[in-house]
C-alpha cells in the first residue's frame, strides 16, 4: 500500500512540473513496459517533405531532412525497463550526421493494483548536437496514461521537460502534450490519429502561430508478439510546425533471457 501511494504521489507531482519530443522520435507511448528478459529493437524513420528552410537559433533547417533513430529497450523487471537512443540526421547539404544519444528509464504501475487506467512514468536524459537542437543537454519526464476498451485505444502523454544547456536553459519547463486515439477495425490492424503539441514554457505559453501542433494519421500492427509497426503521414497545423512529415517505425522483439538459459 505504501509503494502504491508513493508511486501515485510521485506521478502527480512530476505531471505538474514535467521536454520536447522532436522529429527524431515521433511516438505516443503506451503504459506497458517491456517484459522482463526481453528487448525491443526499433528503428524510427521519418522524412520532412515541407519543413523549416532557414537556420533558427543556430539549428540547421529541417526541410527535406531524413531523421533515423535506433532505440533499444530492455525489460529489467516486470515493471521497469531501460531504453537507449542513437539519433542521426541526413540532409543533402550537410550529409549524414550522428546527432547524439539519450537514455530512458521507465517504471509502470503494477497490474496487481487494478487501476482503471494504465499508468507509467518515463524519464529521458541526454545530449544532441547544437546544430540540430537548440538545447544540447535536456531531461524529459513523460507521464503516460492509457486505456484499452474492446476495440478503442487512447493514450495521453502530458510531456514536459527541462533544458539543462542551450537556448532555453533559463526558461521554465516546456509543456508538450501528446495524444493517440486508435480503433481496431480488423483483427490485426489499428487506424487512428496521433497529436503532438508544443506550447512553450508552462508559465508563459507562446502565441498560437508560434506554437507547434501536428496531426498524424497512423496505421499500427496489432496482435503480433514479435514485430511492431507504426506508419503514417503528419501535417503541421501552425506556421511554426513542419508542414508535412511521413514516419515509419519498425520494431523487433528479442527474448534474450530465454536464449541465455538455453
Amino acid at each position: 500500500m505504501k509503494k502504491k501511494v508513493f508511486f501515485i504521489c510521485a506521478f502527480i507531482c512530476i505531471t505538474l512540473i514535467t521536454y520536447a519530443q522532436d522529429n527524431y522520435e515521433i511516438q505516443v507511448y503506451g503504459s506497458q513496459t517491456q517484459p522482463k528478459g526481453s528487448a525491443m529493437f526499433e528503428l524510427h524513420s521519418n522524412f520532412t517533405f515541407h519543413g523549416e528552410r532557414t537556420i533558427v537559433d543556430g539549428v540547421r533547417p529541417s526541410n527535406h531532412a531524413l531523421h533515423e533513430t535506433l532505440e533499444i529497450t530492455n525489460g529489467i523487471t516486470n515493471n521497469f525497463e531501460l531504453g537507449f537512443y542513437l539519433f542521426t540526421n541526413y540532409t543533402s547539404q550537410y550529409s549524414y550526421q550522428i546527432i547524439g544519444s539519450h537514455i530512458r528509464p521507465r517504471i509502470m504501475a503494477p497490474l496487481s493494483w487494478h487501476l482503471p487506467v494504465g499508468l507509467s512514468l518515463s524519464t529521458e536524459f541526454g545530449y544532441q548536437n547544437k546544430y540540430y537542437s537548440p538545447d544540447t543537454w535536456s531531461i524529459e519526464i513523460r507521464p503516460i496514461i492509457d486505456k484499452q476498451w474492446k476495440n478503442l485505444y487512447v493514450s495521453f502523454n502530458p510531456t514536459v521537460g527541462v533544458a539543462l544547456k542551450g537556448v532555453d536553459q533559463h526558461q521554465a519547463p516546456g509543456f508538450e502534450p501528446n495524444l493517440k486515439v486508435a480503433y481496431q477495425f480488423f483483427k490485426n490492424t489499428d487506424f487512428g490519429f496521433e497529436y503532438y503539441g508544443s506550447v512553450g514554457p508552462i508559465n508563459n505559453f507562446e502565441q498560437l502561430p508560434q506554437e507547434n501542433h501536428a496531426l498524424f494519421l497512423v496505421y499500427d500492427l496489432e496482435n503480433n508478439n514479435d514485430w511492431e509497426v507504426n506508419i503514417g503521414p503528419g501535417w503541421g497545423l501552425t506556421p511554426a510546425t513542419d508542414g508535412l512529415i511521413f514516419k515509419v517505425l519498425i520494431g523487433r522483439k528479442i527474448k534474450w533471457a530465454h536464449k541465455m538459459h538455453s
